[in-house]
């Protein structure tokens, strides 16, 4: 009668060790998410510190923002503990990192250098993801066991059910490179939203009137969240998605 205790003992034990491998794959998954968001905000605050700075403004340059440390350009709330939080709680991936200080009046043509400059970031972040589509693909074609990796990763991104057993060491690095791509390419087409403080309406206000302008500058981030959540599935459907599977197709076809 005592036999069936301890192999009680021993079910709940072998559970323990399941569940617990399966918490530290997402821990690990969220790291990954994480770390390439954290590059992503790097990239972007460089372009338009570096973009400033080869126009005419030294400000951000002077302040030691041409550069990719993460140390100048995160904030410890934004960038960090913010992402943390929503990727735990399944949430949508929040976050930003500290914004890249610019003196306008310093450029030689006031509205095309700082619309320059304001593009640079979105650019920069699509650039990334570029860069980090055709490393997998030499990775696919190139590396041994690259093809199973890469498209293990897509899986595993993409919450598919897949068994990550017996992959290929290169299996974690196609992953972060995988996670590059959808950060950014969701940074870029976030940030084109032309709410305040997005880049998207920096741009859009040089083209408002006076009018126009003073009611717009008024409305914060506020609106953003109104807009965001009254439209932001219309603006994920037909830019996100359609970017995305661009980059899907090409990534599983070529």
């Amino acid at each position: 009668m005592r036999r069936p205790l301890p192999r009680l003992a021993a079910a709940l034990v072998l559970l323990f060790f399941d569940k617990l491998e399966i918490m530290n794959q997402d821990v690990v998954l969220i790291l990954m998410q994480v770390l390439a968001l954290i590059m992503a905000f790097c990239v972007h605050e460089c372009a338009h510190a570096w973009t400033a700075w080869r126009l005419g403004d030294p400000t951000a340059k002077m302040l030691g923002r041409v550069t990719l440390n993460p140390i100048k350009h995160l904030d410890p709330f934004g960038s960090v503990l913010m992402p943390l939080v929503a990727l735990v709680y399944h949430w949508p991936l929040l976050g930003w990192a500290k914004p890249t200080p610019v003196t306008p009046r310093n450029f030689k043509n006031y509205r095309r250098d700082d619309i320059i400059v304001t593009i640079a970031g979105p650019i920069s972040n699509l650039l990334l993801a570029t860069a980090a589509l055709i490393l997998l693909l030499i990775i696919k074609h190139v590396i041994s066991g690259g093809r199973v990796a890469v498209l293990t990763a897509m899986a595993v991104a993409m919450h598919f059910p897949v068994s990550t057993e017996n992959l290929p060491a290169l299996f974690p690095l196609a992953l972060l490179f995988y996670y590059i791509i959808l950060i950014n390419l969701l940074l870029f087409v976030f940030n084109l939203v032309p709410f305040p403080p997005l880049d998207g309406s920096r741009i859009l206000r040089h083209f408002l009137p006076y009018g126009a302008l003073q009611v717009y500058d008024r409305m914060g981030v506020f609106a953003l969240w109104i807009f965001m959540f009254l439209a932001g599935g219309f603006i994920f459907r037909t830019f996100l998605y359609p970017l995305q599977s661009t980059f899907d197709r090409i990534l599983a076809m070529l």
